[in-house]
């Protein structure tokens, strides 16, 4: 199995970089680092603690047991659970554990009003807008809702702020900046009812890039600290994650030899093969899945498709910085790489390129 390495130089580049892109459109731009899904890939605790390091103070997760684990690694700082929730246990964990709540239904609210009667705390609270995402949140719509459950909550709880979520920030402006007025729309209604809430944050990575226009006094980046953004990289962020392994095997095969499942490669020639104990079980070549991508996208996808009917696409792997393609198709635990005419040995250092957020959760990450 290999190892997910974690380059730490280049993890501070894009920090430093995301920073300095922040101050320069807002100097008071609050940055609001996404942990979810084990941490993007790089492990949750480790890497929540490399960007407390590195000067990020404001975290946030999906679920309430990603908050949980971070708290029980002694992590003292801020954490917004971005996930509203009516379950009554998981309100209940969160407020003993000071893990800031988003609360975006009435049920939520009240379910959360319950649990602070019963152990008397005084939690902080984000509300949920869905401008048109059709997940969490109020209705935009629910104007008068919204104003009644804040009033409501506000006996009970310390508001700190309000979010909502862009859906196609990556490809669409015009949807964009109709979810972007709808929002600020609902922060100037609440105004005009007394209710003024202090961090304002709708931008995702992708929006905090093309749209800073938009990115009020917080933002939420979490793809962009990786490198790995859906817009133009005008940041020079750096790709980080890339899985390493070593050759377990060396062999030679003869010519008209059958290479992997479905007998995908047959070799011309004699050729000389490494066998790497990696594949798409531990999330080597792992991708997005088209639903997430734009029309546009979506062609591709198509156009990519029927070229691939005529044409064998080559995948690669590096040894010592060079390339070297893998012959047939992935396997679960393997791949086959030609190495005709090198002399390597068992056990030399292999590497591949692959998006953290699909390494598997069994694969050891490391910082180096």
């Amino acid at each position: 199995m290999g190892i997910l390495v974690i380059e730490k130089q280049d993890l501070k580049h894009n920090i430093k970089q995301i920073k300095e892109y922040a101050k320069s459109v807002n100097d008071k731009l609050k940055i609001i680092a996404i942990v979810k899904s084990n941490g993007y890939g790089l492990g949750l605790e480790e890497y929540a603690n490399f960007l407390i390091d590195n000067g990020i103070d404001y975290l946030a997760v999906a679920s309430t047991d990603e908050a949980i684990k971070l708290r029980e690694a002694g992590i003292k700082e801020d954490i917004l659970m971005m996930s509203s929730t009516a379950i009554e246990q998981e309100l209940e964990d969160m407020v003993t554990n000071n893990i800031t709540i988003t609360i975006g239904s009435t049920e939520a609210k009240d379910a959360l009003i319950k649990i602070i009667k019963r152990i008397n705390k005084n939690p902080k609270v984000h509300i949920k807008i869905d401008t048109g995402f059709g997940r969490y949140g109020y209705l935009y719509t629910d104007t008068e809702k919204i104003i009644k459950d804040i009033k409501e909550l506000q006996k009970f709880v310390t508001i700190e702020g309000i979010f909502s979520h862009f859906s196609t920030s990556f490809y669409k402006e015009s949807w964009t900046s109709l979810q972007y007025n709808r929002f600020t729309e609902i922060i100037k209604i609440l105004e005009e009812n007394k209710i003024n809430i202090p961090i304002r944050h709708i931008s995702n990575s992708s929006a905090f890039i093309r749209f800073p226009q938009m990115n009020l006094n917080a933002v939420r980046i979490g793809s962009a600290f990786l490198g790995r953004v859906a817009v133009a990289n005008k940041l020079g962020l750096k790709k980080i994650g890339y899985l390493e392994s070593e050759i377990s095997e060396i062999k030679a095969l003869p010519k008209g030899w059958n290479i992997g499942y479905s007998n995908t490669y047959k070799t011309r020639k004699e050729t000389k093969v490494a066998i790497v104990p990696t594949g798409y079980a531990e999330g080597y070549h792992m991708k997005l899945s088209s639903d997430m991508l734009s029309f546009g996208n979506k062609v591709r996808d198509v156009i990519q498709a029927i070229k691939r009917l005529f044409k064998d696409t080559k995948l690669y792997v590096e040894i010592n910085n060079k390339r070297y393609p893998i012959l047939g198709r992935i396997g679960m635990y393997h791949v086959t790489v030609n190495i005709t005419g090198e002399d390597f040995k068992i056990g030399e250092k292999v590497k591949m390129n692959a998006n953290p957020l699909y390494v598997d959760s069994s694969v050891r990450r490391l910082y180096k």
